[in-house]
């Protein structure tokens, strides 16, 4: 008996974790063969913090006291430069119905996307965030606070920013759509970094930032995917 003869029920059912690892896994494969949408962000969040002393003061301790609202500030930008990314080709070759179409649930999908998004652009932001750190004179007991709030809030942008980029993916023009719809989300997160960093600096306890920021990743964790999945369906019906 041949292959097309087979009832429904008979042919392979992939899991939901298995289309979870292969939708992550296609994500992270087509980024690194865009060699410069890999790029840009990264180059982009270096060239900002690089040039930032020489429009404000190469002062050491003008430049140890903001810091750290530079690195943060740079990093929302560079994670909202790569968004556009996010859903883009997807959208243009079809494939994005095709995983609306997906018998998974959408969610474990969307979150797979949003997952192959961070490690491309969020995560080399944390792994350069010391070097740049150093540059501005951050003082040498706040580089743990940096690093782990980056590490904390740049999944955040990435799932938040998910929800902006699902919601105007059929537009044509929606940079300063997706801006409006982006900053308001990402602001508190961008805050409670900067300000964790800021207090650890001057001795003071930062136990309740960190609280702050892991109960908006469980939120955005929990509830981003899920609205970016129903904005995709709204977009591209």
């Amino acid at each position: 008996m041949t292959d097309s003869h087979l009832p429904a029920n008979a042919l392979p059912q992939v899991s939901t974790w298995g289309a979870f690892r292969a939708t992550l896994k296609r994500d992270l494969l087509v980024a690194f063969k865009r060699r410069n949408d890999l790029l840009n962000p990264i180059m982009f969040f270096l060239i900002v913090v690089s040039l930032f002393p020489l429009g404000v003061s190469p002062d050491p301790v003008e430049l140890s006291r903001v810091s750290a609202g530079v690195i943060w500030v740079s990093a929302l930008l560079a994670s909202m430069l790569s968004l556009d990314n996010l859903y883009r080709a997807d959208y243009e070759d079809g494939s994005l119905e095709q995983l609306l179409l997906s018998p998974q649930p959408l969610y474990f999908l969307v979150l797979a996307k949003n997952i192959s998004h961070w490690l491309i652009s969020g995560l080399p932001v944390v792994i350069l965030s010391p070097l740049l750190a150093y540059m501005l004179y951050l003082p040498g007991e706040a580089y743990v606070t940096l690093v782990l709030t980056l590490l904390i809030g740049t999944p955040v942008l990435s799932l938040f920013g998910s929800i902006g980029v699902a919601l105007t993916v059929g537009l044509g023009s929606r940079g300063l759509i997706l801006a409006v719809i982006v900053l308001p989300l990402s602001t508190p997160v961008l805050i409670i970094g900067a300000k964790a960093v800021s207090d650890v600096m001057f001795g003071l306890p930062v136990g309740s930032h960190f609280a702050l920021l892991g109960a908006i990743l469980a939120l955005a964790l929990t509830m981003a995917p899920l609205a970016s999945a129903a904005a995709l369906r709204i977009s591209v019906d």
